[in-house]
C-alpha cells in the first residue's frame, strides 16, 4: 500500500516527518521533576559498567560513510522499481523521525535535570541518536530529500508521556530496534546480492546501540522494581501490545521492502517479536504469546482495518469520513480483544544483561 503522495520533494519529505498519525513516529516531553527523583543506587555496579561503555564510545567512527558509498547507491539502488523506491524513503524518513525523537527527548531530559546518573545517562544516548538520525538523513540528502531537522523539531506536534510510560515505550523500541536491524543485517550477510541500499551495511553496529540503550532503561527499571510491579503490568502490557501491532500493520503497509531484501513480511515479524520476547523477558513480567493464532488473526484485522481506513480517506467526503469512523472503532474493539488475550508469565529475572546470539 503506498502513501498518497510521492515523495519527490523535501518538502513533501518534511511533511511526511511532521506527521502525526496512528501509525508516524511521535516527539515526547516528560515528567523532569520525576525523572530527577531516580534511585538507581541498586544497579550501581551495572550502571557505572554501563556509563563506562558509553564513555568509551567504540562506535564513534562507526557512522561516518565510506567513500565507495555514493557509487553502491547509484549502481544498486537506480536497479529498484519506482514503487520500490517509494517505500524505501518511506521508510528513511520514519526511522529518522524516531531516531531524531529520541534524540530531542535525551537532550531535553539532560538539561532540565540534575540528577547525576539520570543527566550523564542522557547526555550519552542523545549523542548516539543524533548520530544515527544524521546518518540516515546523509542518505536522503543523496536523493535531494534531507530534512531540515532544527524545522522538524520546531514544528512537530509533542506527546507527553509520564516517565514510566517513556521507560517501557523506549526500553520496547530500543529492543525491538536491535531485533529489526539484527535479523535485516544477518539476511543480507548471507544474501548479498539482495542488499539495494548500502546503509544496511552499518546496521550490525548500529543495533549493538539500540541493544544498550535498552539495557539502560532496564538498569532504571530494576532499580525502581515497583515499576514492573502490580497495577504497573498492565501498563506492560498495554506498550507490549501498541509497540507490536504498531510494527505489524506499518511493515505490512510496505511489502515491497522486505520482498527486495528476500525477506516476507509476516515471517519477519514474528521473528523480530521472537527476538524481543526472548529479550525483554529479562526485565517483563509477562511477554505476549505471539503464537496464540487469536493473537496472529487480530494483527492481520488490524492491518486490514487500517488498509480500508486508508482508503476510506482517500475517498473523502461524509460517506468517506463515515466509513472512517466505523473502521476506526472496529480496529479499537480489535485491539482491546488482542489485549485481553491471555499472556505468558515470566519467571526469569536476570540481574546481568544477556545478550542473545543471534
Amino acid at each position: 500500500m503506498q502513501a498518497t503522495t510521492s515523495i519527490e520533494s523535501a518538502d513533501v519529505a518534511s511533511q511526511r516527518a511532521r506527521e502525526s498519525t496512528m501509525l508516524s513516529p511521535r516527539f515526547y516531553t516528560t515528567d523532569f521533576k520525576a525523572m530527577d527523583r531516580l534511585d538507581i543506587s541498586s544497579m550501581r555496579t551495572q550502571w557505572d559498567a554501563m556509563m563506562a561503555e558509553y564513555e568509551g564510545d567504540n562506535n564513534h567512527d562507526h557512522f561516518q560513510r565510506t567513500p565507495e558509498f555514493a557509487t553502491e547507491v547509484a549502481e544498486r539502488f537506480s536497479q529498484v522499481s519506482p514503487a520500490m523506491r517509494q517505500e524505501f524513503l518511506d521508510f528513511l524518513i520514519s526511522s529518522l523521525t524516531s531516531e531524531f525523537s529520541g534524540c530531542i527527548l535525551y537532550n531535553e531530559i539532560f538539561r532540565n535535570v540534575e540528577n547525576p546518573d539520570i543527566k550523564q545517562l542522557m547526555r550519552f544516548m542523545a549523542r548516539d541518536e543524533s548520530r544515527h538520525a544524521s546518518f540516515i538523513n546523509q542518505s536522503l540528502k543523496d536523493f535531494g530529500l534531507g530534512i531540515d531537522l532544527g524545522d522538524l523539531k520546531r514544528t512537530k506536534a509533542y506527546t507527553y508521556f509520564k516517565p514510566k510510560y517513556i521507560f517501557y515505550a523506549t526500553y520496547l523500541s530500543e529492543k525491538i530496534g536491535y531485533a529489526r536491524y539484527i535479523t535485516i543485517f544477518r539476511q543480507l550477510e548471507k544474501n548479498p546480492e539482495k542488499r539495494f541500499h548500502p546503509i544496511f551495511r552499518w546496521f550490525e553496529r548500529w543495533c549493538n546501540d539500540e541493544f544498550r540503550h535498552g539495557e539502560s532503561f532496564a538498569l532504571i527499571m530494576r532499580a525502581n522494581p515497583h515499576l514492573l510491579r502490580g497495577g504497573n503490568v498492565y501498563w506492560i502490557r498495554f506498550f507490549l501490545l501498541a509497540v507490536y501491532a504498531t510494527m505489524y500493520v506499518r511493515d505490512h503497509t510496505r511489502p515491497m521492502l522486505h520482498n527486495e531484501m528476500g525477506l516476507e513480511s509476516t515471517t519477519y515479524d514474528y521473528t523480530v517479536f521472537r527476538i524481543t520476547n526472548e529479550i525483554t523477558r529479562q526485565v517483563f513480567p509477562v511477554m505476549l504469546d505471539i503464537d496464540n493464532p487469536a493473537f496472529r488473526s487480530g494483527l492481520a484485522r488490524l492491518f486490514d482495518l487500517q488498509t480500508r481506513m486508508d482508503a476510506a480517506k482517500k475517498r473523502g467526503g461524509l460517506i468517506g469520513n463515515l466509513q472512517r469512523a466505523g473502521l476506526a472503532a472496529a480496529a479499537l474493539a480489535t485491539f482491546v480483544r488482542l489485549y485481553t488475550l491471555p499472556v505468558l508469565r515470566n519467571e526469569l529475572t536476570a540481574e546481568v544483561r544477556m545478550a542473545p546470539a543471534w
